[in-house]
């Protein structure tokens, strides 16, 4: 990866456009997330604002973005009921956010290297039906749901398939005008020459506003405020100001504010962990996120959040997708999003008030779709029982309960899947100090599984630049589809930049990867040597020792 691609102004066009399209997205998010979590409104807009500016900022994604998580909604709420007061469940947050620094201090984010790829295309494909299936109801005027309501069982009661049902009796002929008028011009819009500079969602943003206007007249096209946009509205800066509140630090001893903090601390860092695996799996260039760093980063967004009156904050897939698809590629975009909730809600809170939920819901729905297209499900089906099984059933299980009870479940039967037998070493390296022309071996074990894929990418991170590298799977039955996926991404986009050679042998034609062909005869003369060998690095000897890593 060149420097160009990943530099902070790289991209400034294409990220302060898709920051702009994650902003207008995540307006209504914060604040129904708020609503759903029994907070005030304007805590969702600085959890928002925080995630945005702060973890934007100290994250290590490019892509990520973060803010106030559904998934929280329901710890939040609990919380803050059973604590008696908002101000001692912020006290919760600064706790967790401290917790969640700990946590990246000690690594403990290496975790996120286990988690099998059919599982998290799964999540994502669960969430992209998710978003379809709740946003429907928005674009045809029913909004009894606050936005960012993810749980398949609602607060009105509802639940996701009966709001559906629901919203055909409730249908508003304006909304669903808008709508449709949105969608149409989100696809479309592109496609015009010389006008396409303005992104389509903003247009979209502004046509529905003036639609809107227009349909003010008449009583069957009108929309009346409960399907706008609905943000807190200061009278004054002092008011402004006063919306943001402080922790009771006094409530330090409660044991209830301790275990509160514990709980969100380690939910929302499986969930950003899950979520920032998703968005490296999007990324089109295919770029690495450090998990600890990461872990790092949302404990200081948390503890900052805390501070001043916002809600856990975790990363978020739907904001996150939303960025990629607007054409975002560094985390200016996710920047840009925060300042422009942060100006908005400060100068122009009445004019945001002015947008249909409608709009919004189209620009989600095909965000979506995006998500979960079936072409995805064709290729997971084609790639054999062990990744379409658990990618369904994680599918199926978060659409039905919600996010981490579904990946647990995708996971046990992932496990399920490959615990046969397959537990033993992953491979053997040997290993010594390298100069230009040596090379290393890998040679890979008779059953590798995605258990193994955190050694296996810690390894080929770690290997030495201007080498020759050969992996060898001639005594291989079984590699989990994720390892290979590992080995085809280092040996097409990490090896190149390391001016590493890459030689593949072994490898058989179920696993739809290329073997190096006419290896040179010193190259197969090394590669069948069985000895080790002593080579010279510099002024120094060194035994090659061979090791193996578990």
């Amino acid at each position: 990866m060149n420097k160009q691609t990943t530099s902070l102004f790289s991209n400034i066009k294409g990220d302060f456009s898709a920051g702009l399209v994650v902003f207008l997205i995540a307006v209504p998010l914060c604040l129904g997330i708020a609503l759903a979590s029994g907070a005030p409104l304007f805590a969702g807009m600085i959890s928002g604002i925080v995630g945005g500016l702060v973890i934007g900022f100290l994250s290590s994604s490019q892509l990520s973005v973060s803010g106030p998580a559904a998934g929280l909604t329901a710890v939040v709420l609990v919380a803050i009921t059973k604590l008696g007061a908002f101000d001692i469940f912020l006290l919760s947050v600064v706790i967790a956010g401290a917790l969640q620094l700990l946590l990246g201090t000690i690594k403990a984010g290496t975790v996120a290297n286990y988690f099998p790829s059919n599982v998290i295309t799964g999540m994502l494909t669960a969430i992209g039906i998710i978003i379809i299936l709740k946003q429907l109801p928005h674009a045809f005027g029913y909004d009894a749901d606050a936005e960012g309501d993810s749980a398949f069982f609602q607060v009105d009661g509802d639940n996701t398939f009966s709001a559906l049902l629901s919203a055909i009796n409730h249908i508003n002929l304006g909304a669903t005008l808008i709508t449709i008028i949105s969608i149409f011009i989100i696809l479309y819009w592109s496609k015009i020459p010389k006008l396409n500079v303005v992104p389509a969602p903003l247009v979209a943003v502004i046509t529905g506003i003036l639609l809107n206007t227009a349909f003010s007249g008449s009583a069957l096209l009108a929309l009346g405020s409960n399907h706008l946009v609905s943000l807190p509205v200061p009278s004054s800066f002092n008011d402004f100001i006063g919306q943001f509140t402080f922790p009771r630090f006094s409530e330090i001893g409660n044991k209830e504010v301790w275990i509160t903090g514990i709980t969100i601390a380690i939910v929302a860092s499986v969930e950003t962990l899950l979520n920032v695996e998703a968005t490296d799996k999007l990324d089109p260039l295919k770029r690495y996120t450090s998990p600890n760093r990461e872990l790092k980063a949302q404990g200081v967004g948390n503890i900052v959040s805390g501070l001043i009156g916002g809600l856990p904050i975790t990363s978020v897939i739907v904001r996150s997708s939303a960025n990629i698809n607007a054409g975002g590629k560094t985390k200016m975009a996710s920047m840009v999003h925060g300042a422009l909730l942060l100006i908005c809600a400060a100068l122009i809170p009445a004019l945001l008030n002015k947008i249909p939920l409608a709009t919004l819901a189209a620009v989600l729905l095909v965000t979506g779709y995006k998500l979960c297209k079936i072409s995805i499900f064709k290729e997971m089906f084609k790639n054999g029982k062990y990744q379409w099984i658990p990618f369904l059933v994680t599918v199926i299980a978060i659409v039905f309960t919600d996010l981490l009870i579904g990946i647990a479940l995708g996971m046990v039967v992932s496990i399920l899947a490959i615990l046969r037998g397959n537990m033993k070493s992953s491979y053997y390296f040997r290993k010594e100090k390298y100069h230009n022309g040596d090379s290393i071996r890998l040679e890979l074990a008779q059953e590798v599984s995605f258990l193994n894929k955190a050694s296996i990418l810690l390894t080929l991170d770690h290997i030495p630049e201007n080498i020759t590298l050969v992996i060898d799977a001639h005594k291989t039955a079984y590699i989990d589809f994720d390892v290979l996926q590992t080995i085809r991404e280092f040996k097409d986009i990490k090896a190149p930049q390391k001016n590493i050679k890459v030689i593949l042998t072994g490898f058989k034609p179920v696993y739809n990867i290329q073997n190096t062909p006419d290896l040179s005869a010193e190259e197969q003369t090394r590669l069948n040597s069985p000895q080790v060998h002593t080579i010279s690095s510099g002024n120094h000897e060194v035994l090659l020792k061979e090791l193996q890593l578990n």
